[in-house]
């Protein structure tokens, strides 16, 4: 099934999925047709089976300046109900591209702000430019965060630091989210998209299922006692050790190759 994305442009190429945030002219804000898009861009990267890595990235000058403030303001006293509505779209594209197989790099870079650094943080991989600033933006605005962030902030960079960012709303760089986790790689501007390109491209040529399931222990591991987790491992390496990538890749460590995988 086609489908027409209105603020978003969709790349397939070598098993990866380039995601573009496109609405350069308003600094890539999320509105109600850009939450859908997601919604819909990311069942389909969830169930084609020739993508095996996602890059999300943001056209212009900024990766995403957070919620469309503009919208907001046109629904006068229907924003609740718009505000849950969006939501609804946001928070299952959120749900499927953090739990689906396919790694998912972001690679962010000029204005990360609201619920642009919700949809950033919560990627597996987060590559950022130098000059990135981020801030969390929400409580400026009279708001409070969505689109995951109070999920995923607190867990990585603890509760003092999350509250500091959210209740200050201040401007911190690619640099100090190096050091607190909230980025994987800091890459100069120039290189930005080459560089995370490279890594879905690295992560697409690997084995899909095992990455997947990966990322779901880890993150179920936060709320599971110790034995219950370790059961839950038990459990899933028995399971992945069925498909033709874990038997793939056992044999080529014997063999002493580089294995090839096939999402399998």
């Amino acid at each position: 099934m086609k489908i027409e994305y209105k603020t978003l442009l969709l790349d397939v190429r070598d098993h990866v999925a380039h995601i573009t945030l496109n609405r350069p002219d308003a600094a890539n804000s999320i509105n109600e047709e850009m939450c859908m898009d997601l919604m819909q861009v990311s069942l389909r990267c969830d169930e084609d089976p020739e993508i095996r890595a996602v890059l999300i990235s943001g056209a212009g000058k900024i990766f995403s300046g957070g919620g469309d403030l503009k919208a907001f303001s046109a629904q006068d006293n229907q924003l609740p109900y718009y505000i849950k509505e969006i939501t609804t779209y946001l928070h299952a594209a959120m749900s499927r591209l953090t739990r689906m197989d396919a790694p998912v790099v972001s690679a962010v870079h000029g204005a990360v702000a609201g619920a642009g650094m919700s949809i950033a943080i919560a990627c597996d991989i987060v590559i950022a430019a130098e000059t990135t600033r981020f801030t969390v933006a929400y409580t400026r605005a009279g708001l409070v965060p969505d689109g995951s962030s109070t999920y995923f902030l607190p867990r990585i960079v603890g509760l003092k630091r999350a509250l500091d960012l959210t209740l200050t709303n201040r401007i911190f760089s690619a640099q100090e989210a190096l050091q607190w986790g909230l980025v994987t790689r800091v890459v100069p501007d120039n290189e930005l998209l080459a560089q995370a390109r490279a890594v879905a491209v690295q992560l697409a040529n690997g084995p899909t299922r095992a990455f997947g399931v990966s990322k779901r222990l880890l993150h179920s591991g936060w709320s599971e006692t110790l034995e219950t987790q370790m059961e839950n491992e038990s459990q899933a390496i028995a399971d992945i050790a069925r498909t033709g990538d874990a038997r793939e890749g056992i044999t080529a460590f014997l063999e002493k190759r580089l294995p090839k995988y096939k999402g399998t």
